[in-house]
């Protein structure tokens, strides 16, 4: 047992668009630099360039996509005896999406289009239609 206290969870203030907490964890993950404005803005145009491309609420697909990329079960190392094992565990809630939105940004940052914002947008709607890179790195981590 650790003796070092334990880290704090921040609470998250809702973005002021969409009132959504989530939005504003993706947000701060796709921040670079301090630039929060302008993350902010990448964000949400990727937002409206799904829901157009979707012909729906861009929230919606937003969180269809990350719904669909968040992984149930991840293996981690266990020592038994002088061997290791992979172990299937649980995980976390908050871990889920945390994996989601690190693997939808760095599948986004993979993709070939101009900006970060279509790169971001294809993104989602991919995830959202259970497709794309991140939704196989889900599906890869499900296997293991």
């Amino acid at each position: 047992m650790s003796r070092r206290k334990k880290a704090q969870k921040r609470e998250f203030i809702p973005d002021p668009k969409f009132k959504s907490v989530l939005v504003t964890q993706f947000i701060n993950n796709l921040l670079r630099r301090g630039k929060k404005r302008l993350a902010e803005t990448i964000v949400y145009d990727a937002i409206d360039i799904a829901g157009k491309r979707a012909n729906q609420d861009g929230i919606t697909v937003f969180k269809k996509a990350v719904d669909n990329v968040r992984p149930a079960v991840e293996v981690k190392s266990r020592r038994v005896g002088g061997a290791n094992y992979q172990v299937p565990m649980e995980v976390p809630n908050e871990r889920r999406t945390s994996l989601a939105i690190r693997w939808l940004i760095t599948f986004a940052k993979e993709r070939t289009e101009k900006s970060m914002a279509d790169k971001l947008g294809n993104e989602f709607m991919q995830a959202a239609k259970n497709e794309g890179g991140a939704v196989r790195k889900k599906i890869d981590t499900h296997k293991m």
